[in-house]
């Protein structure tokens, strides 16, 4: 298979613009609930390039190095790029900087340029810019 998208509302929006990838997604959902749900189907196959949107909805509750070090362990893929959940989650992307530098993945900043009124999402341009850096 070629690409795999996994995540929460942001990996929802990147999917919309690479519908070529099996993708794994569901708004709203942090690490926590993701793995619950996904983690036994996650590395059931090879991928040339995997992409990950989880953190931005964890909470104080969520162990969120845990949860996405169990992630990225049953990925499966030649390249793995993951988005970054922002600012306002500082903690939950120094996890996701860590886990990327250890397995030599890829951390892809927001398009600020093309974020939506809410902060969070980016518009359909900041996604197209998203999985434009994917492929």
């Amino acid at each position: 298979m070629d690409c795999l998208i996994l995540g929460d509302s942001i990996a929802v929006g990147v999917f919309a613009q690479r519908r070529e990838c099996v993708s794994y997604v569901r708004g709203g959902w942090n690490s926590w609930q993701f793995n619950r749900e996904y983690l036994p189907v996650v590395g059931t196959r090879r991928y040339r390039t995997a992409i990950v949107s989880l953190g931005a909805n964890d909470h104080q509750g969520v162990r969120s190095e845990r949860e996405l070090r169990k992630l990225r362990a049953e990925i499966k893929a030649d390249r793995v790029y993951w988005i970054s959940p922002g600012a306002r989650k500082a903690s939950q992307l120094e996890a996701i900087e860590k886990i990327a530098t250890e397995y030599g993945d890829v951390v892809l900043p927001r398009p600020e340029q093309y974020m939506s009124a809410d902060g969070v999402h980016p518009t359909t341009q900041g996604y197209r810019t998203l999985a434009r850096s994917t492929q």
